[in-house]
């Protein structure tokens, strides 16, 4: 189990958007490897890309603007009830479920909590 996923607001805590918030689009790394993984957030890390135009795939040429991957290890997940970055712990329920939850708080994290 991750700790960050897919649609997870996070907050990003080191490099050049230190600060800024968005949403998990992607998370990028071989199931089981969650130390090496990197993500791609929406409207963070964006890079200008050269292309050259393609007539046989009908894509036009031009700068085009796109996020880059951000290494997991400089984002923290948002917790909604504090409006401050949190860390994520795991915890097992009474049903044998485990499910994420906030350390600073001991709430469990909500699924697809970026709506």
């Amino acid at each position: 189990m991750r700790k960050v996923k897919k649609g997870d607001p996070v907050v990003v805590v080191a490099g050049k958007d230190r600060g800024r918030q968005g949403v998990v689009l992607a998370v990028l790394a071989p199931k089981g490897q969650q130390r090496d993984a990197r993500l791609l957030v929406e409207g963070i890390n964006r890079v200008k890309r050269h292309t050259k135009a393609n007539p046989q795939q009908e894509k036009p040429g031009g700068i085009i603007e796109k996020e880059a991957s951000i290494a997991i290890s400089n984002v923290a997940v948002l917790n909604p009830a504090t409006g401050k970055a949190d860390r994520i712990g795991f915890k097992s329920l009474e049903d044998g479920r485990k499910v994420r939850i906030f350390k600073s708080t001991g709430e469990m994290v909500k699924e697809g909590s970026a709506a």
